[in-house]
């Protein structure tokens, strides 16, 4: 798929009045102010007749949520024929409907919590569903394009701009953005990527995965999943992150700011074109590190 000249996909809705509220408040000055604040509904997750998790979300593409996550933890199969998806915004539900007959109770029990936000779990089996897979070994991401990448994705309008408190993931192709997906925990993002290639028939052999979250070991697992063979992150690492990325063969870097980036995993599709007096790396404000959930409001002002 050869994105170049192709409309962006799915894109942030900084100005859609369902995910963002006015929450009137004082300053340190104590003087009057109105704050953006980003909403935060439960969403219960169905598998035919079989409930399986609530998530606390950002509450907008249920369907592609409910998708990935299911495909993520291994309960959607990439053969299951899904035959419909229901969402019923009033209960908060979305039910994905298949061919093939799931019960997934006994599986459910085997479902610990890991270091994600929300609802970031993972179950005992997980790693099946990469242990599998070989990533593109031909692969390459240019740093030119990288810098050019995290240009457009800072500088465009977002909630994590506008309003803070939210997680962003990127699907790219080169320096072309195809889908970028917000939501309050970063697994919420993730998993929304996942669906919309689920259900658009998109392949992520050739593809970039960024995020604004840490490079944890279920990041690198859910990239893998999606067979996406390079993942960034403006955030940094834990050590079984990496360790899962260089059991897998992903390209990890992280730490990605403006001319600054820290690769730890393959390292060999790193194409190194960078002409720094041609000027293409992004001056994109950057206070490193941590978790990278809440942005200022006035900061992201000043980076319009």
């Amino acid at each position: 798929m050869n994105s170049q000249n192709k409309p962006l996909l799915v894109i942030p809705q900084p100005d859609n009045s369902t995910l963002v509220k006015i929450v009137e408040g004082r300053d340190e000055h104590n003087q009057p102010v109105k704050v953006p604040v980003v909403t935060e509904l439960p969403l219960t997750i169905f598998l035919n007749r079989q409930e399986i998790v609530t998530t606390m979300t950002l509450g907008d593409w249920p369907e592609y949520l409910a998708v990935g996550f299911l495909k993520n933890q291994n309960m959607l199969k990439d053969d299951d024929v899904i035959t419909a998806i229901d969402v019923d915004d009033d209960l908060g539900v979305v039910v994905v409907r298949t061919e093939r007959e799931t019960n997934y109770e006994e599986k459910l029990k085997q479902k610990i919590q890991t270091s994600g936000c929300a609802q970031g779990t993972q179950f005992g089996d997980m790693m099946d569903a990469v242990e599998d897979i070989s990533l593109n070994p031909d692969a390459r991401i240019h740093i030119s394009d990288m810098m050019r990448l995290l240009k457009t994705i800072n500088t465009m309008p977002s909630l994590y701009l506008s309003a803070g408190a939210i997680h962003g993931c990127v699907l790219a192709e080169g320096d072309q953005v195809l889908a970028y997906i917000e939501d309050v925990g970063r697994h919420n993002a993730v998993d929304k990527i996942a669906g919309w290639m689920r259900l658009n028939h998109i392949t992520g052999e050739n593809k970039i995965f960024y995020t604004t979250g840490r490079l944890t070991s279920e990041m690198v697992i859910k990239t893998v999943q999606m067979q996406i063979p390079i993942l960034v992150s403006r955030s940094g690492f834990t050590h079984s992150g990496v360790a899962m990325a260089d059991r897998t063969g992903l390209t990890l870097i992280g730490r990605a700011r403006g001319k600054r980036f820290t690769a730890l995993t393959g390292c060999q599709r790193i194409i190194d074109d960078y002409d720094a007096n041609k000027g293409d790396a992004a001056a994109i404000d950057g206070t490193d590190d941590g978790d990278d959930d809440m942005a200022s409001p006035q900061r992201a002002a000043s980076r319009k």
